[in-house]
């Protein structure tokens, strides 16, 4: 069983957004992540911590073949395996949600124990999305097909078919609505190396209006800070941040909020020990 052995990270944007379906523009995500990076300090208050602490390596975002969904995802699947390869966490900046797939599957074929925890509004368990199997509606669907069942935890679901609901009683570890007993999610994760990804639309409009796909009665980002504190004993080896989707939020909230996300994950997950 395959461990980090350097606590560095990997950090690059994927600016995919090819199968969006109602608003598209995520692809400009981490340019507005990290633009809001600049007016959050190092330092958490909270954590104690501070990022300039955190190894970080930025390789920017990664050139992907303009309108070839095939070609990106093979591409931002090499850049994580890579990332692995090196020993290394992976962090990636959404972009649509599809990316999920190929850094699981670069991270499981590293970590054949590897366990999912998706923190989102949709259960995105659809088989097929307008006739697709690749796409923003399907990706956990896909995650679960590399996984096997029982390897994917689900926090925050709100949204989700008939069918998409009872797929997941059977296969997946599903917490919907307020946020759970994290003792009980982390007694489920405990262990075993967990890829984590967070669909910033979890968290309700009114604290994150700029997404692809907005849902009402969501988390407060309050709750999604305490979600991840109460994560910090997980081992964590990849994680993406996704669906920030700036044309929809022109005073900023959404991407300050994914900057701040994005801080205190790297220092509660990836802060030397």
């Amino acid at each position: 069983m395959m461990r980090r052995k350097n606590p560095g990270v990997i950090l690059f944007g994927a600016s995919l957004d090819l199968t969006s379906s109602y608003r598209s523009g995520s692809r400009f995500g981490p340019q507005q992540i990290r633009a809001a990076e600049e007016g959050l300090e190092d330092y958490s208050v909270a954590l104690e911590r501070d990022v300039r602490d955190v190894k970080v390596i930025d390789h920017g975002d990664l050139e992907l073949p303009p309108g070839h969904l095939a070609g990106s995802l093979a591409r931002i699947g090499e850049e994580a395996a890579a990332a692995f390869d090196n020993g290394m966490a992976c962090v990636a900046l959404g972009g649509e949600h599809l990316i999920t797939f190929p850094v699981v599957k670069a991270a499981l074929e590293r970590y054949p124990d590897l366990a999912v925890l998706q923190i989102d509004a949709h259960a995105d368990l659809a088989e097929r999305y307008r006739g697709e199997l690749l796409t923003h509606a399907t990706v956990m669907k896909r995650v679960v097909d590399l996984l096997g069942p029982g390897r994917l935890v689900q926090l925050g679901i709100r949204s989700a078919t008939a069918e998409e609901a009872a797929f997941a009683s059977e296969q997946t570890h599903l917490f919907t609505g307020s946020p759970p007993d994290m003792a009980q999610v982390v007694g489920l994760l405990a262990g075993r190396p967990v890829y984590l990804t967070i669909d910033i639309d979890v968290v309700d409009p009114a604290f994150a209006p700029g997404v692809s796909y907005p849902e009402p009665g969501g988390w407060s980002s309050g709750e999604l800070f305490q979600v991840l504190s109460e994560m910090a004993g997980l081992d964590i080896v990849g994680m993406d941040l996704v669906e920030v989707c700036p044309p929809y939020d022109p005073a900023g909230i959404t991407a300050a909020l994914a900057a701040k996300v994005l801080r205190e994950s790297l220092l509660t997950f990836f802060y030397p020990r």
